[in-house]
This record gives structure tokens, sequence and C-alpha cells, in this order.
């Protein structure tokens, strides 16, 4: 049975209450196998996810999944399990690979900042902003005892081939290692407090200095964590950590898994990949192309997988780092590699394609739309745009808003980002009281601490990126003392509309001091940055200086009059900034050719902007409707009308800019006679048609005839009356209506060859060449039959004469003067006036077609 539903009554029940539709091939029983080499792949243009079969690179089931089309999906799997988190609504739900039934949904801060993990039956949710790690039970998604608290802004979050999920805080250069509890035996509910069913903190790291930028890559045994601000490998296997320099003058990537002893470092603003093996030997190599569009290379099998997103391709290296494959995808945007059952999965959320790649490195393509289940294709992708011009390269400028708070015996600097001048920033310095600290390109605060109160300090901060150090700048002179106010108590945070966000606190005690300003940090997965200073108890970030659809929480300093800052308050809710959409792209919009007063109009998904795109308002020339589709079709809009094409994309924050163009609807064509002309039976009118944006038939015709069709530019019709005037009507038609032309035209007169040929003997030889007493060829008469009476003459063999009509009469028979030609027509030609001339002795030009001619 292809493409039939999968007929499990409790399956086919549950899905339906969770609003879910799966579709498959064969029996009930294929249904619910569990495939030892398949993998779960998401489209987002159909809003579904297709199980792929590794080993016959073949989709044989197909999960529908409602409300996300075009929704960027989290799918975490192992053989057992299913867990996919929607980036932009929050919602989590789990799905038991065994009997496709779902078992629980629950949800979570849409957004960038929450990453879902998985390990045979374990299951972790990490709010790398909150910086809590929660076990839950995936037969229920609720909680497993107390979650593993770390600072805000950790990043990490995936397993090891040992089971240990490894997370790394960059505000205090470590990684550390947790192991799962014992799940309870009821999925119902989450574990007691204090039933010492809780998650452990095992295992803790020293990898890299406070406040540098970190990556995590988990292996088959321990973790790497790329140092991007100091250009570092650092793994940790076994208890041993080891430091591998890097040399890379842009910050680099990792893959969130690594299989195999090597680990590859992926510099996309190089196009150049390190590998570092189990040793710490390293060897590079450039990965072709242009642009900085790569994605973290994949290792798989002795091999090296690295997709450029920016032209839908994947190279393929050896370990020497050759080039020795090139597997290019049907379009662009994002590619998804995973090592999964001895296979290497190959996604494209956006396309209908996948491509798998077994041990032996046979690449085979797999139709994620495979028989057609859900209906047609979506509509194609389109081309990506032009390579943006390259700017000129050079070092940094200088940070901007370089500010100190003093602190007990410490400071706090923060500062606005560093123009990067065409290279990513790779690091910032900060340096005074003799010390020099660096800080990842995304942690633009830091605490300088071991300093003397009563002393003033200052300090400098400058930025790092492929060309250099750029310019400093200075802070402004601190002092530190014992004297410092107390932190805000609690913070709270609001995401508005307008894509602002209001972050709001209690006034903080002075103690003894006025509160002078208020210093606010944002913190998101990995980062802090300041997000602007006060003087209320409150501030609005601006629209736009945080990004849309990436989680953020807060804290914030006070600031007394001394210039002494607090300690940081508790960390506030995380709010995800969105705003209204941008603008759709891409927006085209063209005749619709079969149908009258129609325009079709397509275009790009807009940027969503933080929240996810409900629907389109599309005004066609005054018409509007609403769609949730990338393309509408829009009638009654008159034919050949110019019409303004406007689309909107709404979500929460309500309606984005529109993108506007123009169309035209189809009109009923225009023939213009370009020339025209005749043979004795024939004519030809040549013509152009304006099809109006349609599609146009042509057709010839004049009175008493048959209408001719043909093609739009040239029509012949035959049949005609020789030496007749005509007036031919040309006519265009198309689906709004049509158009004519007429062109006078006369068809040729019809001339014959008086024939008479010698014969061979005797009087034969003779018998043509002049007019005799008795029968001769070639005699013309008055009337259609021999009457020496009414005969008015004789023309000479080879005389051409002009044929008017036909006319039955007494029979003729040429003999062998003009090949036994034998006939009761005769013809009226022009001879002394119109008079009559045997057919046998006259051949017609153009075919001696005595139907040529009509009747007298």
């Amino acid at each position: 049975m292809r493409g039939g539903v999968v007929t499990i009554a409790t399956v086919a029940a549950l899905l339906a209450a969770m609003g879910l539709t799966v579709h498959g091939l064969g029996a009930a029983d294929n249904a619910v196998a569990s495939h030892d080499a398949s993998s779960w792949l998401w489209s987002a243009a159909r809003s579904e996810l297709a199980r792929v079969n590794g080993i016959t690179a073949r989709v044989d089931t197909r999960v529908g999944v409602p409300g996300a089309r075009r929704h960027p999906m989290q799918v975490t799997q192992t053989d057992r399990l299913l867990v996919l988190r929607d980036l932009n609504t929050g919602q989590v739900s789990s799905l038991d690979l065994a009997t496709l039934q779902i078992t629980a949904t629950t949800g979570t801060t849409p957004g960038l900042g929450v990453n879902v993990a998985l390990h045979e039956d374990a299951a972790f949710v990490v709010d790398a902003v909150q910086g809590v790690v929660r076990q839950l039970d995936p037969r229920s998604l609720t909680p497993v005892g107390e979650p593993v608290r770390y600072p805000p802004g950790i990043t990490g979050g995936s397993f090891d081939g040992e089971g240990r999920l490894w997370i790394a805080v960059p505000s205090e250069g470590t990684v550390s290692a947790i192991t799962a509890a014992r799940l309870p035996s009821a999925p119902a509910s989450a574990a007691p407090t204090g039933a010492g069913l809780s998650p452990k903190k095992v295992e803790t790291y020293d990898v890299a200095d406070a406040s540098h930028e970190l990556v995590v890559s988990t292996l088959d045994d321990g973790v790497a964590v790329l140092d991007r601000t100091a250009g570092a490998l650092v793994t940790v296997q076994r208890g041993k950590v080891r430091t591998t320099p890097l040399t890379m003058t842009a910050p680099g990537a990792l893959p969130a898994r690594t299989s195999g002893p090597d680990v590859p470092v992926t510099v996309p603003g190089e196009r150049r990949v390190h590998v570092v093996d189990d040793d710490g030997a390293v060897r590079a190599f450039t990965v072709p192309g242009a642009g900085d569009k790569l994605s973290p290379a994949v290792a798989w099998a002795g091999r090296y997988y690295c997709a450029d997103e920016a032209s839908g391709t994947v190279y393929a290296f050896d370990s020497g780092g050759q080039l020795v494959d090139t597997i290019r995808g049907r379009g662009t945007g994002p590619l998804e590699l995973e090592v999964r059952e001895n296979h290497l999965f190959i996604n494209a959320p956006d396309s209908a394609t996948a491509q798998v790649v077994d041990d032996r490195h046979q690449v085979r393509e797999v139709d994620k739309y495979a028989n057609d289940v859900l209906g047609g294709d979506p509509p194609p992708a389109p081309p990506p745009p032009p390579p943006p011009k390259k700017p000129e390269v050079g070092k940094p400028g200088a940070p901007r808003g370089v500010t100190a708070a003093a602190g007990n015996a410490q400071a706090r600097v923060s500062w606005r980002p560093a123009p990067a001048n065409g290279a990513e920033i790779v690091r910032y310095v900060v340096q005074g009281a003799g010390q020099r600290v660096q800080v990842g390109a995304n942690q633009r605060a830091v605490e300088i601490k071991g300093l003397t109160n009563g002393e003033t300090y200052r300090f400098s901060v400058h930025a790092v990126n492929a060309k250099g150090d750029g310019p400093a700048r200075t802070s402004n002179p601190v002092t530190p003392t014992a004297a410092v106010p107390d932190p805000p108590a609690a913070v709270t945070a609001q995401e508005r509309p307008d894509g602002t966000v209001l972050v709001k606190w209690p006034a903080a005690n002075g103690q003894g001091n006025r509160i002078a300003k208020y210093v606010v940090t944002a913190t998101s997965a990995g980062t802090n940055a300041p997000a602007g200073e006060s003087r209320r108890t409150e501030l609005v970030v601006p629209a736009g200086e945080l990004e849309y659809g990436t989680q953020y929480a807060f804290t914030v300093v006070a600031v007394n009059d001394r210039g002494a800052g607090s300690a940081a308050s508790p960390v506030s809710n995380t709010v995800v900034p969105y705003a209204a959409p941008q603008r759709p792209g891409e927006l085209r919009a063209g005749t619709v050719a079969d149908r009258p007063g129609t325009v079709a109009v397509r275009w790009s998904p807009a940027a969503a902007n933080g929240r996810p795109v409900t629907r389109y308002l599309v005004d066609v020339g005054g018409r509007s409707s609403e769609v949730t589709d990338t393309q509408a079709t829009v009638d009654g809009l008159g034919n050949g009308q110019n019409v303004t094409v406007k689309v909107r994309a709404v979500n929460e924050a309500g309606p984005g800019p529109e993108a506007t163009t123009t169309a035209r609807t189809v009109a009923e064509p225009r023939v213009t006679v370009t020339g025209s002309s005749a043979t004795a039976t024939s004519a030809t009118v040549t013509f152009t048609v304006d099809a109006g944006g349609g599609k146009a038939t042509c057709s010839l015709s004049t009175a008493g005839e048959p209408a001719k069709t043909g093609n739009c530019s040239s029509i012949t019709m035959t049949g005609l009356t020789p030496g007749t005037k005509y007036t031919f009507t040309v006519t265009a038609r198309n689906a709004a209506g049509e158009g004519t032309a007429t062109r006078a035209q006369a068809t040729g007169a019809l001339y014959g060859i008086a024939t008479c040929r010698n014969g061979p003997d005797g009087d034969q030889r003779t018998y043509c060449d002049k007019d005799v007493d008795g029968r001769n060829g070639n005699e013309i008469f008055s009337v259609p039959r021999q009457d020496n009476d009414r005969q008015v003459g004789w023309a000479k063999p080879g005389t051409r004469l002009k044929a008017y009509c036909k006319k039955s009469g007494e029979n003729v028979d040429s003999w062998i003067y003009n090949d036994q030609k034998q006939s009761t027509w005769w013809v009226q030609v022009d001879y002394k006036g119109r008079n009559y001339i045997p057919w046998a002795w006259l051949n017609l030009e153009g075919g001696d077609d005595i139907k040529d001619l009509p009747t007298c």
C-alpha cells in the first residue's frame, strides 16, 4: 500500500488527540518497527518528520506536525525516543519510536537558549540563559529531582558516548559533567524532592581563563572545549586535560558531537579546518569556495564532511585533508549533519531531499516527500542572492562606552562592541591595575579583582581581529571601597511588541550613600554583555539592541555617587525579544495566463523577528486576503489591469513592513497584420500578436470558407478561387477575450499551358505544328465542344493562357500528344475574349488540378 495511513487504532487515536498525523508504508508492524539504521529528519516547508532508513536510503514513515510550517525544529533522538523542540513556540514533544505514540508535551521559553539532550532513557533540558540543567522523565516530560544550577550564560549540553552531559561555564572558565538520576518506576509525576533521585555534577575541570568564549563538542569518552578567545582546543578525557594551541585569525566552531579520536575545528572566516588528533598533533586544510557560511566539519569513518550553506554543498576530505568528494544539494540554506547508527545523515530542512552516507562513503539521495502522502511540493526556493561585496578588512575600531564601577577590592568593567571593520572580532583585552585580562568577543563585561580599596584605577579595553589589535578606549576612574551598596533584590524583564525590553527592579539600599545609577547586563547562552544604564529603577532596552528570537535574562548592579558598585542582582526571568516581522523577500507577481483578471503572487518567508509568522496580508489592486502560505492567487481584477501588489507578514507583534511590486492581468490580444501574399488558389497572411500576458490561439477566416487555425505569426488558407478579391480576418484568442485585424488580398490568376507534343511516326510527327482542317490539338471554341463552325482559333503549343473557370462539355482525348489526358472538362480562357479549350490540351500551372477552377 503506497502512501497509506498507519492503521493502528491506538496509535491513530492518540496521534489525533495530539494533533499529529502519521503516514507510512506497508502493514502495521512496519509502521511501529524501530530500524537500527534510521534517523528522523525535519522538513520545515512541509511541517513534518520523515524517518529515513540509512540502509535503503528510503523514507518509511512520515509524521506531520501541525502549526510548525517553516519553523526551525530541534530534533533529538535515540533508538527508542524522539524529542522535538519548536524554536518558534518553545513546545517540547516526546515520541516513543517503538509505538509511534506521543507520550507527553511541555512548554519552554521560545527562541535560542534552551537545548534538549537525550541519552538512552535520560532526557535533559538545558536553560543556558538561566544556567539551569534539569533532568526530565522522557515518558512524561516531568522533572526528575532537583536541577543542577550554574551561573547564567552557560553553553554546551550534549552527552558523550559514556552517558555524561557536559556543560561549559564561560564566566568561570570551567567545564563539568553531569550524570542522570535513575528514573522513578512510574512516569506520571516528578520524583519527590529529597528522594535521592536527582542528577549529579560529578566532574569539573578548569579549561580556560574566566570570561573566555567557549564552544563545546562531546566525544566518545569526554569533551572537547574550543577556547575561541585564546585560540586553543582543550580536551578532557579520562580525567586528563590537554591544551592544543591553534593558529586561527577568526573564531572557530565545533559540532555538538564528535565521533572518533580526531576533533575537527572549523574556522568559517578562513574557510579552513584544523584537525587535532588524539596525540595533540594538528593538521589543517582549506575548504573550496568563498564566503563564511561553513557549518562545523563532522568527522565520519576517517573522513571530514564540511557543509557550505551558501551553496548547498558538502565537501568531503580524507584523513590527509585532500578533497575526495563533493555532495551537491538541491538548494541553499541550513544543512544538518549528524552521525547515527553507522551512517552520516545530511538534512536540508528547507529542501525536499537529504543524503545518507554509509561507512564506505557511498552517498545516496533521499526523497523526504516520497509517495506524496501529504500533497504537492512546496514552492521552489528562490535563487540565492548574489554574494555581498567583500568589505575592506582592517583592524577593529575602539570599543564604545567603556565604563567601570568600583566594588569591594574589585571593579566591574563593561563596554559596547567595537567596529569589526570587515573581520570578526576574536577577543577583547582589558588592561589596568597591573593586570591584562582577555575575554571572549561575546563577553563584554568582566570583574577585575585583587584591587586595593581607596586606590584609583582606570582600565583600557581594545578589540582583536585577524588584522591585529585595535585602538584602546579608557574607562572612567574608579576607587574600590568596602562601602558598596546592596544589589537590587529582584529583577523582572518583559519583552514588548515594539522590539524593546523593559527591565525593572526595586530601589537598592545605598548603605548611607545615594544611588547614582544602575548598570544592566544581558545574559544569553554563553554571552554576557552590557544592556545599558539608568538613573531610575527601570531600563528600556531599545529595539534591535538584542537579537530577536534569542533568550535573555538580566542582572543589575547598583552604583552609588562615589562610583562604588554592588554585587550583581539575582538573575531575572528569561525573555525572548520580538518585533513585527521583517519585509517578505523575493516578492514576485505575475500574470496568470489562463485565467482572466488574475495575478499569482509568491514570496520568500519574512524573518520572524522572534515570534512565528502566523499569516500574510496580501493586497492586490485593492483586493485584500489573508494566507498562511508564501503564495496567493487573486482574481476578479479585470482584464489588462496594472495593479500594485503589497504583502505584509504578521506575528504576535502585528504586521510588519510591506513588500511591494507591480503586475498586470492578462489583456485581450492585439493583432497587427504585417503582410500578405497569394497564389492563384491560396493566400498567406503574416501578423504579430501581443498576447496580453496570456496564451493566444490564432485563426484566419474569410467569407464562404472554413476558418483555418495556425501559429500566431503566419497562416495560409488554401482552396481559394483564382483571381478573386478576399477580405481575411485574423483572430487571436486568450483567457481575456479576442482581438482581430483584417487584410484585403486577391488571389492571383490561374494560367495553363497549351500542350501538344508531336508523335514518333508519320503524320504524328507534324500533328501539333499548325492548325489544319479537321481535328487538331489546342483548338479553341466559343462553346465546350469541337464544332467547326464555332472554332475561334488555335493556340501554338507552349502558349500561356489565363484560365477563368471550367465547364462540362464534349469528351476530348489528347491521345499520345498530351500523355493520354482525356476529360469532358473545358476551360474558359482569355483568347480572343472568353472562349473554351479542352482541358485535355491545357495543363494548368500549379499541379494541373481542374478543381482549382470554379465552375463557369
